[in-house]
């Protein structure tokens, strides 16, 4: 397996993994799976300033991952918000956990100093969503820091959605500003 750049040319195969966290789970508080194009544009401004990378096997995209900014404001530059996507039948095999490394390596290249999850969460788990995600982001070093209750409705039932957050970097007086658009593996 390999960890690679995203490219534009990616977003079919990224797409075909990410539609089902978006027809069959509440991973996605999206409703509806986007199109190619606007895929294909969300890769486009998102790798322009900050990683977006994918793990190939035997030629094939088995999961991905990305950060994107924060918030629109100068005093969130060094914070970003991570996002992961595996092959559902990948799950457990490595695939996130190489991802993740690789992203807080070139994201710790460019002065980033915070990386946040914003992850869906249930206090019952049904067939929609379970708390992988919070257990995986646990396991990455990520720490809970709060909890939005009932703040996502999908498939007629309501989640909660938690923030984590973990500390890639010292926080100094004098920050060095990020190298936004220079990040690589």
């Amino acid at each position: 397996m390999t960890i690679e750049k995203v490219t534009k040319e990616d977003a079919k195969e990224l797409l075909e993994i990410y539609a089902p966290y978006v027809t069959n789970t509440a991973i996605s508080f999206e409703y509806d799976v986007p199109s190619l194009a606007e895929f294909e544009d969300r890769i486009m401004n998102i790798s322009a300033d900050l990683p977006y990378i994918k793990a190939v096997e035997d030629g094939k995209i088995i999961g991905y991952a990305y950060a994107s900014k924060f918030k629109n404001r100068k005093a969130y530059d060094w914070s970003v918000e991570t996002t992961i996507y595996v092959r559902t039948y990948f799950k457990r095999a490595g695939v996130g956990k190489m991802l993740y490394n690789a992203l807080e390596n070139s994201l710790s290249k460019i002065g980033i100093l915070n990386m946040n999850a914003c992850i869906a969460y249930t206090n019952t788990e049904d067939d929609h969503l379970n708390n992988d995600s919070y257990f995986f982001h646990e396991k990455m070093g990520f720490k809970l820091v709060g909890t939005f209750h009932n703040s996502g409705y999908k498939f007629n039932t309501w989640y909660d959605m938690i923030w984590m957050e973990k500390m890639i970097g010292n926080h100094t007086n004098v920050q060095a500003p990020v190298k936004y658009g220079e990040w690589t593996l």
